[in-house]
């Protein structure tokens, strides 16, 4: 199956983001504080530190979303409430980035984010949580008893199994 390896793949970019702004802000809080300018009337050595807190604080963020990646990766099923929110917030950053980066960077950056958005899109979309396994059989998978008195076999639907009523399509809606 695809879905583990790009998980694991969207945790390792996580990571690396992470790093990476974390990085990028330490260094322009670095460049602002050896300039002593100020803009606009800011103190220089506010806007350094705040650079830096900020960048310290973004990168922790992307680092906790490739924690929920990297588990979902691990334990090969859907994140829990706290990482699918995670997630999520992560690939509404990774657009909103992405459509600041092609404007103010070039395309080639703007290809990184769309690239991150898609593989953590995916690993939230591959493991979804109503369904299981691919593999796993509905009971025991042994065509013996059901946790109902059931059988699991082709008469499932007697006393209480997993026949049940057949699955009917939705109305479909009118033209009018």
């Amino acid at each position: 199956m695809v879905r583990r390896p790009v998980a694991w793949v969207a945790a390792i970019v996580l990571f690396v983001e992470a790093i990476g702004i974390a990085l990028l802000n330490w260094f322009l809080g670095v460049v602002v504080d050896r300039q002593d300018m100020s803009l606009a009337g800011l103190d220089s050595d506010m806007m350094s530190v705040s650079s830096k807190v900020g960048g310290l604080v973004f990168g922790l963020y992307f680092a906790l979303c490739g924690v929920a990646a990297l588990l979902v990766a691990v334990r090969d099923r859907a994140p829990g409430l706290f990482g699918r929110i995670l997630l999520i917030s992560a690939a509404v950053v990774h657009g909103l980035l992405g459509a600041f980066t092609v404007g103010l960077v070039g395309w080639g950056a703007f290809v990184f984010m769309m690239v991150a958005l898609g593989l953590i899109v995916f690993t939230l979309l591959a493991f979804d949580r109503g369904a299981g396994p691919a593999d796993a059989a509905p009971g025991d998978g042994a065509g013996g008893k059901d946790g109902n008195g059931g059988t699991n076999g082709t008469n499932g639907d007697a006393n209480g199994g997993t026949g049940g009523s057949p699955i009917t399509a939705p109305p479909t809606p009118s033209a009018s």
